[in-house]
């Protein structure tokens, strides 16, 4: 299957520089798989879509203050860098939480043994600011550093940066630490938010909740892979980017339990859907793991554990327009896309939403 087969064109103006002044109030795309049918709500109205007995499953991932801003030797005139954390690496004789893999820009000055001394969010140096030293180069392309705390907590609240995404054309600032953020977010590892969650509000959680819809979590920590885009002409040639997730026992029970019960699974997001696909069977059943996964979804797949999907909107050619084109066909999907746009939604991160029923 071609690459571009699912390219579309985006007017720049429909991508959203900023969250919705209150998250419940974006809008929700709702895209009947059979049918094609669409219609535009106010994504309150989810709960509407939900039935009694169904379930909710969320992403529980945390997005980390991943991003950091140095100067080599701790100079004002050193170079400058900017480091974006990936995930903790094995720290050998280093103490636990000191070494991490990162991407560095620029990556041609960051040779082994290159300390860079960070910057605080105004950018100052200061006298007893920690830093990192390179500790080498891995092949593909990034970085393992040492930094000299192991006090990540401390390290990310005072000099860390939240790692908005590459079309957000703006620096971060202090409200995107909470929209960035969501509801659901609990366990630190992740580069990029589940963006799926944005939209959900305690009055959103209760009115399910009042509804008798169940809930359960998952885990997976996003990657910056997420981003990467399907630069090869056909889809199987592309090398897929691996995410860490966890699947509890007591989440796959309650799966199980829906499908056994006729019920529906409801994912929110392309990161519970990669989690659940990753750990099901052919027939639905998913069993509790955890670990790292590479999976690509692409059509024909057919989701086997996921019945309905909500999610954002997602970029041209990705791996993730790849994955929601598995729960309808690729047209109707393009079509949908198409009517979002002629109905001027915000798409991407900070953008609206699409219902797969």
């Amino acid at each position: 299957m071609r690459t571009d087969l699912f390219d579309y064109q985006l007017p720049e103006e429909l991508i959203a520089q900023r969250p919705a002044e209150k998250r419940d109030r974006s809008r929700m795309l709702v895209l009947n798989r059979t049918t094609g049918e669409c219609v535009i709500r106010d994504f309150a109205d989810i709960v509407e879509y939900i039935s009694p007995g169904d379930l909710l499953v969320s992403n529980n991932t945390k997005v980390m203050r991943a991003r950091l801003y140095g100067r080599k030797n701790g100079l004002p005139e050193g170079a400058h860098f900017e480091a974006l954390l990936l995930n903790p690496h094995p720290a050998g004789e280093k103490a636990p939480g000191t070494r991490y893999q990162a991407m560095l820009k620029p990556g041609k000055r960051a040779l082994p043994g290159t300390y860079v001394k960070l910057l605080d969010h105004a950018g100052n140096l200061l006298i007893n600011a920690p830093g990192f030293t390179v500790a080498e180069r891995l092949e593909d392309g990034t970085f393992v550093i040492d930094f000299d705390t192991a006090d990540q907590d401390s390290l990310q609240a005072k000099f860390g940066h939240i790692p908005l995404p590459p079309y957000i054309k703006r620096g971060d600032e202090g409200s995107d630490f909470e929209r960035y953020q969501t509801i659901f977010a609990k366990v630190s590892g992740a580069v990029a938010a589940p963006t799926a969650g944005l939209h959900f509000t305690p009055d959103v959680l209760a009115a399910l909740d009042k509804k008798g819809v169940n809930r359960a979590e998952v885990t997976l920590h996003v990657g910056a892979g997420t981003f990467k885009p399907v630069s090869e002409a056909v889809i199987t040639d592309h090398k897929m980017h691996t995410e860490h997730f966890v699947l509890s026992s007591q989440t796959a029970d309650a799966i199980n339990a829906t499908r056994a019960a006729g019920k529906k699974v409801v994912a929110v997001g392309t990161t519970t859907v990669r989690t659940l696909e990753s750990c099901a069977d052919p027939d639905g059943t998913v069993h509790a793991q955890s670990g790292a996964t590479n999976i690509f979804l692409y059509p024909p797949y057919q989701p086997r554990s996921v019945d309905m999907l909500l999610t954002n909107f997602h970029l041209p050619k990705s791996t993730l327009l790849m994955l929601v084109s598995c729960f309808a066909d690729r047209e109707k999907v393009l079509a949908a896309y198409a009517a979002a746009i002629e109905n001027k939604m915000r798409f991407y991160s900070y953008g609206d939403c699409m219902l797969f029923i």
